[in-house]
């Protein structure tokens, strides 16, 4: 099988006025890392200096001009920009902002030429962000924009994997959006997923209800009743392993998602606030469904503690492990699926 002696982790810095430099720097200052991967920031040396010293970090930064120069056992730097980038530790603005986008427009550009091999972005402020280049909800409309295939969240950590339906809209919109074509299109997105990058041979897929109490029989709302359970029935017509719908408010407290290896919420809050509950900082947000691997933290950029020193990088460093765990795995089923026949 042909995977690279070393795996090229390219990472986006996010918002530089947040904690995603620090997170980035405290990952990498665990020699072992490299042991794992090779790493790309896409940033500049002015800037990642100046958050080397709100931390005092010692960490040797390799600077680079192309990914051909990239050097195994060090933390590399691409230089993504030359223009002076002042940094307001802690605070939203439009420079912070600015240069989130033009570290995710170069590192994008690298991983679309494979000259990287996943993507790891640190959190953005998508207030800051907004620009005619970039307008888009998050990371995750941007990246199904620039990249092949259709793109689902799941947020994981562990065994526990919680997809979204729904992603970025108001809740006002929410029942409107799931049709059964959505429905059936990201079940589908999903169930190959599980398959594919996790090497989950028959997924067993929880999809939790649009209305309270799954709409108790109609009384509460007819969207389970006429939508929901009719999709669900034909995914199984299809043989796959889809139940539901099921109660939100209890399905996580009384432990029955540990019975799936995955779950469908409706929407945004339903699956991300009982997700965060049970696994907030040590969770990985995956961009499923495209062509390239890209993975974050489950945070944001916390402005209230950045560069203070005490930001924990467990989950960015959990989403490079996962990162190199995909890959890896979609080359072992690639080199399957071509000597299937021998």
């Amino acid at each position: 099988m042909d995977v690279p002696k070393k795996i090229r982790v390219g990472i986006s810095v996010g918002d530089t006025n947040g904690i995603g430099i620090e997170i980035i720097l405290k990952t990498f200052a665990d020699k072992r890392m490299f042991d794992f991967c090779t790493p790309v920031i896409y940033a500049s040396n002015k800037t990642i200096t100046t958050h080397k010293s709100f931390i005092k970090s010692t960490i040797a930064i390799q600077r680079i001009h192309s990914i051909d120069k990239i050097i195994h056992g060090k933390l590399n730097l691409i230089q993504a920009w030359n223009e002076d980038n002042p940094i307001e530790i802690g605070k939203a603005t439009k420079q912070g902002g600015h240069f989130a986008f033009v570290s995710l427009e170069k590192a994008v550009l690298d991983l679309k030429q494979e000259k990287i091999d996943v993507l790891v972005t640190a959190p953005i402020n998508k207030q800051t962000i907004q620009s005619d280049a970039f307008n888009f909800p998050g990371h995750t409309e941007y990246l199904e924009s620039k990249l092949e295939g259709n793109a689902l969240m799941i947020l994981m950590s562990g065994s526990l994997k919680v997809a979204l339906l729904t992603g970025h809209i108001p809740i006002h919109k929410v029942s409107e959006t799931i049709t059964p074509e959505l429905i059936h299109k990201k079940i589908n997105l999903l169930y190959h997923t599980l398959r594919e990058d996790f090497s989950i041979n028959k997924p067993k897929i929880a999809v939790l209800s649009i209305n309270p109490h799954a709409g108790d029989q109609g009384l509460i709302g007819k969207e389970d009743e006429t939508i929901m359970k009719p999709s669900i029935e034909n995914l199984q017509k299809e043989g796959k392993l889809v139940y539901g719908p099921y109660a939100a408010d209890s399905f996580f407290g009384s432990n029955t998602y540990r019975g799936f290896d995955a779950v469908m919420a409706a929407y945004h809050d339903q699956g991300l606030t009982a997700f965060k509950t049970l696994a907030f900082g040590k969770g990985v947000n995956y961009t499923a469904g495209l062509d390239s691997i890209r993975t974050s933290p489950d945070h944001g950029t916390a402005f209230d503690i950045a560069g203070k020193n005490i930001a924990d990088p467990s989950s960015f460093k959990e989403a490079v492990f996962t990162a190199i765990s995909i890959y890896k795995t979609r080359l072992q089923n690639k080199e399957l699926k071509a000597h299937a026949l021998s």
